[in-house]
């Protein structure tokens, strides 16, 4: 923040520590059924007591909040229980992966307020292991290469209905296996023209089960390994090998994941190693959002957003951005809780959560989003007055601030009504409000353009009135906000909404588009805000209260000739009152 008077501590408010209750308590709280295996292990001496967790995400996007809820699960049990967590990423894919997203995700994980301390791994670093796993599996008969292209293989996988039927390939001896394998991680092959496959059953009613893909050929540039390798790990082969050999215990997927544990366990048992406990849960799905991160990066390459971490997306890059604490995050993840069974969170939980914490946290000033200009007829023209504003109406630690006050202010176009109706409480000729900290003003007409707008409203004040208070005890039922136009500090404000009109954008009819229930009115850009001078130098990241308007948060654009604020909230949760009034 720019130099104020020694009273003003807006700027070290701003990151307050929010009350430890906003975060959510477990007291008196009953387990979650991950909780309750784990406490039943436990009971048992399973695994020696010990829990170890793990947070494995593929580099091949940035992390959404549905990442944020399995972070602060996998995360928070090996706190809750004397364990550890692991970060791995399963990095089997170089053709859809970055560094990029490497950095990000770290990113995001430390930001959350988890620390994985030494145990950063990469399937990548498990590649020569895997493949020795692949050879033994050909020599055991339990693999073999398959030169079918995905045409073929796709039309002998059967279907649900209808078993599969086997390759020519799969009679292939242990020895042409090794010798075609071999040649294909020398590079022999263009890709495509062979591929590693599990020796289970063409027959069996799981379909992953039909003899999965272990390996391809692909010849591509690894972000960590280079080029030395161009055959790459399916996911499901390299998924339960990389637990097994870190010694996960509780091996945490999302429900998607349940059809594969059949698989996982096949994989864990043929090469006899240790056994983590494959254990699904409900992954988070978040109203008027989607979740697909293939679907976000459509967005992103459309440009129909400016950014993986545009304010509108849930990553928790673009959350960030827009203004939310760590602490908001995880205490909507512990509101939610774990279920077995997939369903849908309405997005203003997560809003919800953000006000309860930046309720707490943020410090309170004030900014005009719609400039109307206020001329005070009787107030001298050269006087300002410096008045004494609270930083926080509910905390006195925050301290107070000076606000320079002047002869001509700026109020919301909306605050002012030159016909008002009998229940408007704002300004409006004749009628009389309070300037907040300020005076009590009284409407004596208004200056128009050419075209009969409003530009500028007149008004006398009460100068016994200091501080806003009626000094005869008379009732004044409005108190608006405003900012000095002489000390006024331009700002351009971002207002975000929902980036979907439709609550389940991805479940749309066939033939239809998903991205045709993109909100054209998810963002509102004003160029002439004003806002107090006390933000003047404000620090990208910092949040305050808008009084009156909502949650701010200053945006990484923002500069010191360009002050940027991202709207995180609303101070109520106006859209489902629209909805319900629709």
């Amino acid at each position: 923040m720019g130099p104020r008077p020694e009273n003003t501590s807006i700027g070290s408010s701003a990151d307050k520590p929010a009350d430890g209750n906003v975060a959510g308590s477990d007291e008196g709280r009953s387990l979650n059924f991950i909780e309750q295996i784990i406490e039943a292990d436990q009971r048992t001496g399973k695994n020696d007591g010990r829990v170890h967790t793990r947070f494995p995400p593929e580099p091949n996007g940035y992390l959404h909040i549905g990442h944020a809820k399995s972070i602060c699960l996998n995360f928070g049990l090996a706190e809750r229980y004397g364990g550890l967590c692991n970060l791995r990423f399963d990095d089997t894919n170089p053709t859809k992966e970055d560094v990029e997203y490497v950095d990000s995700i770290q990113e995001d994980v430390k930001w959350l307020g988890f620390d994985w301390e030494d145990r950063l791994y990469y399937a990548s670093d498990r590649f020569e292991e895997l493949y020795q796993f692949a050879e033994r599996l050909i020599e055991e008969g339990l693999a073999y290469v398959d030169s079918q292209d995905l045409d073929e293989m796709r039309a002998n996988r059967g279907t649900v209905n209808e078993a599969g039927k086997d390759s020519a390939n799969r009679s292939r001896s242990v020895e042409e296996n090794l010798d075609l394998f071999r040649r294909m991680r020398a590079g022999e092959f263009p890709d495509g023209a062979h591929v590693l496959r599990a020796k289970i059953d063409m027959t069996h009613p799981n379909m992953l089960m039909r003899d999965p893909l272990l390996y391809r050929i692909r010849h591509a540039h690894h972000h960590r390994t280079g080029d030395s390798w161009c055959i790459y790990p399916m996911y499901d082969w390299t998924h339960g090998q990389c637990d097994s050999l870190e010694g996960i215990t509780h091996s945490i997927c999302t429900l998607e994941f349940e059809t594969h544990r059949a698989l996982y366990d096949w994989f864990i048992e043929r090469l006899g190693l240790h056994h983590p406990q494959q254990i699904e849960f409900a992954r988070l799905n978040l109203s008027y959002m989607v979740m697909s991160k293939r679907k976000m990066l459509e967005l992103v390459e459309s440009k129909l957003v400016s950014g993986w971490n545009d304010p509108r997306m849930p990553t928790i890059s673009g959350l960030r951005r827009r203004g939310f604490t760590p602490e908001s995050i995880r205490a909507f993840c512990h509101r939610i809780g774990i279920a077995r069974m997939n369903s849908t969170v309405d997005l203003s939980w997560l809003e919800q959560a953000i006000r309860d914490d930046l309720n707490v946290r943020a410090p309170r000033v004030m900014g005009v989003l719609r400039p109307l200009r206020l001329v005070i007829e009787n107030y001298p023209e050269d006087q300002v007055d410096d008045l004494e504003a609270a930083n926080h109406p509910a905390d006195e630690s925050f301290g107070t601030r000076s606000v320079p006050f002047s002869r001509e202010v700026y109020i919301e176009q909306e605050d002012f009504l030159e016909d008002a109706p009998k229940k408007y409480f704002r300004l409006s000729i004749g009628r009389e409000v309070r300037l907040r900290y300020a005076y009590l003003v009284t409407c004596t007409g208004v200056v128009k353009d050419d075209e009969g707008n409003v530009i500028e409203v007149r008004c006398t004040y009460d100068p016994e009135s200091k501080g806003g208070n009626a000094p005869d005890d008379r009732k004044v039922k409005g108190t608006i906000h405003w900012v000095s136009a002489k000390h006024a500090v331009d700002a351009e404000v971002r207002l975000y909404d929902r980036l979907f009109n439709q609550e389940t954008p991805e479940d749309v009819p066939e033939g239809q588009d998903w991205k045709d229930s993109l909100n054209p009115d998810s963002l509102e850009v004003l160029g002439g805000a004003k806002v107090e001078p006390a933000l003047a130098g404000a620090e990208p990241g910092t949040r305050f209260q808008f009084e009156r308007n909502g949650y701010f948060c200053v945006d990484d654009a923002s500069t010191s000739e360009c002050l940027v604020f991202n709207r995180t909230t609303t101070l109520r949760d106006s859209w489902s009152k629209q909805q319900s009034n629709s």
